[in-house]
């Protein structure tokens, strides 16, 4: 049997940072469970049906609209990814091959793995290779992150002490959080913007985008992350948070999910939100997480599986 090489306190931490990452998973969609079973438990399927039929065809176009912008401008982060990374594909190309990977990653979990294996097959095709994929998976994924950070940054800085008082953020704690999450954004930027050199880690190295390709990371992140904030807060009732403060629980209830390794955030995401928006009633907030979830990752998992397998239908019988 294969001796550790790392000394005896080091390799007992990582035995025990090993069995957490496997163990806090399951925690989580455990707290999600009782979060999600306290808060909605006493509802009747009448009181959701009810708060989907306030809904009106006006906010269910709405919000199937924003879906398609939001995955269209997934597709735009994508292309200037490629290119970042050496690779010459069409628009038309990649936003297919960015709606493939983003649709099935976003329902069924681990992302960058999914997402990464798609693209690989999909851009196989036009010649890109797996460094160039890896390339724009990984700018992908910074795209959403500090995109992400400078719209939730920007709601808890910009939102005023009453519409914050709607959430259960306190205002000092937004504050200071937004502002934190605001210097990271621009801290990136900078960071881009300043060293040219690669950085070397584990033994591979990265050379970062230039400021301004920073620049449009931030820009197409925070339009996008923002899109599809408002995919849900168009689903809730009047009266609710503005979409200022909504956008801020948002983001944090969107870092709990990613964080839980649960697919989709499924049930962890919904939990942390409701934790956060303890002034929407619950019905309205079940019935807004159904469509959130029907609209945003189930009809583009079904569509993406369809034309996935069709595609692979059409290679085979070239082959």
């Amino acid at each position: 049997m294969a001796q550790s090489l790392l000394p005896p306190p080091l390799h007992r931490l990582a035995r025990v940072v090993h069995v957490a990452l496997r163990v806090i998973p399951f925690v989580l969609l455990g707290v999600a469970a009782w979060v999600l079973w306290r808060e909605f438990h006493h509802l009747s399927w009448e009181a959701v049906s009810a708060a989907i039929a306030g809904w009106g065809p006006q906010a269910i176009a709405m919000a199937l609209g924003l879906c398609v912008l939001s995955f269209a401008l997934m597709g735009a982060i994508e292309w200037v990814g490629l290119r970042w990374a050496g690779a010459r594909v069409s628009v038309a190309a990649t936003q297919v091959g960015s709606f493939l990977a983003n649709a099935i990653a976003h329902a069924i979990g681990a992302n960058l793995l999914i997402s990464g294996a798609i693209r690989a097959r999909f851009y196989d095709r036009y010649g890109v290779t797996l460094t160039q994929v890896a390339g724009a998976t990984i700018f992908a994924a910074a795209s959403f992150g500090v995109g992400l950070a400078a719209l939730s940054g920007g709601g808890l800085v910009l939102a005023s002490h009453d519409e914050l008082a709607r959430t259960a953020i306190p205002p000092t704690v937004a504050r200071a959080l937004g502002w934190v999450l605001l210097a990271a954004s621009a801290g990136y930027v900078a960071l881009c913007a300043l060293r040219r050199r690669p950085i070397t880690a584990f033994g591979r190295s990265l050379t970062l985008p230039s400021g301004r390709v920073a620049t449009a990371q931030v820009v197409l992140g925070v339009v996008d992350n923002g899109v599809a904030a408002a995919i849900l807060w168009i689903l809730l009732p009047a009266g609710g948070p503005s979409y200022v403060a909504f956008v801020g629980a948002y983001a944090v209830a969107c870092i709990v999910g990613l964080v839980s390794s649960v697919p989709g955030g499924a049930g962890v995401f919904e939990s942390a939100m409701a934790a956060l928006l303890p002034g929407v009633a619950p019905a309205a907030l079940a019935a807004a997480f159904l469509g959130y979830r029907l609209a945003y990752y189930l009809l583009p998992l079904m569509l993406a599986a369809l034309v996935l397998a069709a595609d692979m239908l059409r290679t085979r019988r070239r082959a």
